[in-house]
């Protein structure tokens, strides 16, 4: 192994490591310091020598990007918005910023997993439709010639998502005992369940019966979204494989994949399909709760449906997010 492809490999890894999503608190170093970069990640600087090694362009793979959360307490519509731009923006950025390390560049291939549990979510396949076109038109609109996206499409073609979903647990999907033993394991299995649970909490918007008619709903739902996720991970390896692995998710130090934050957020686990952007500064964004944002920010354009929101104490003379950045057609 030359030194070159060592020093190549710790710097790409130096470019990911600010913007690391770990357990814990938020910051790119949580459970980092005293460990070595091999210790910690081990699998992400295997995947970067084999590229590096081979003069080949840089594939990572990010399940994310499903769809809109159903609840409209915490986001303003079903379409892609500020928040969703601006992390596709700085996806495509730091695939730039790679090539400037590693000159074949690398390209990041989306796994749009709305499909994947759309139906455990309380979001219709229609809607995940309309998501995910209007995402695809904003990657193409905006230039983002490093992004890509794949999904169930992509693999059984027309098929309908009842019949992909089946596909997908039967062929890529563990036993249910396994994950549940996992779970009650604890570790990174039982925050991943349990910070499912409260999304689902949170998104049952509309639920009628009792809390504990729901907490118990929710925590089946759980275990299904988390084993068609992993099954979703599965098949994701099996079509791109040896792909640096970057999970939306908090990731604890020496996991295969590399937990990745969007934006920035209070809350380690929010995304920009669960919450608004409030604008706090001159290009700087925050991802909020749309009921919480509401409470410390205007809306940027049509109340009923904008973009993002503006920070009630910032500057008058803040700028507006650039004027060449394209919404979703509806958006202000």
């Amino acid at each position: 192994m030359s030194a070159d492809t060592e020093r190549t490999c710790h710097a790409l890894l130096r470019l990911l490591l600010p913007h690391r999503r770990p357990v814990g608190s938020p910051g790119p170093t949580a459970e980092v310091y005293g460990h070595t970069p091999e210790a910690c990640f081990p699998e992400q600087l295997d995947v970067l020598r084999a590229f590096v090694r081979a003069d080949a362009p840089i594939l990572l793979t990010l399940p994310a990007f499903p769809c809109k959360s159903p609840n409209p307490a915490k986001v303003t519509g079903a379409l892609p918005d500020l928040g969703e731009l601006l992390s596709l923006r700085f996806l495509d950025d730091l695939c730039a910023r790679i090539a400037d390390l590693h000159p074949p560049g690398a390209r990041l291939l989306i796994c749009s997993d709305g499909h994947v549990f759309g139906d455990l979510v309380g979001v219709s396949d229609q809607r995940v439709d309309a998501y995910a076109v209007a995402l695809r038109r904003m990657i193409a609109d905006n230039g983002l010639r490093h992004l890509d996206t794949f999904g169930l499409d992509a693999v059984w073609g027309s098929l309908g998502y009842d019949r992909k979903r089946a596909l997908l647990e039967r062929e890529f999907a563990e036993p249910m005992e396994i994950l549940r033993e996992e779970v009650r394991s604890g570790g990174p299995a039982l925050a991943h369940y349990r910070g499912m649970i409260r999304f689902l909490v949170e998104d049952t918007y509309d639920w009628t019966g009792s809390k504990a008619q729901l907490q118990q709903d929710c925590r089946r739902r759980a275990y299904g979204v988390l084993r068609r996720s992993r099954a979703w991970a599965n098949l994701i390896a099996q079509h791109h494989p040896g792909s640096l692995r970057l999970s939306i998710h908090p990731q604890p130090c020496g996991s295969p994949k590399f937990g990745i934050s969007l934006l920035e957020a209070e809350d380690n686990w929010l995304t920009p399909w669960h919450s608004v952007v409030v604008q706090t500064g001159t290009n700087r964004f925050r991802l909020m709760k749309r009921r919480e944002a509401e409470r410390v920010a205007i809306p940027a354009g049509p109340s009923a449906n904008p973009s993002h929101y503006i920070a009630a104490e910032a500057p008058d003379t803040m700028p507006a997010p650039r004027a060449d950045l394209r919404l979703a057609p509806g958006r202000a």
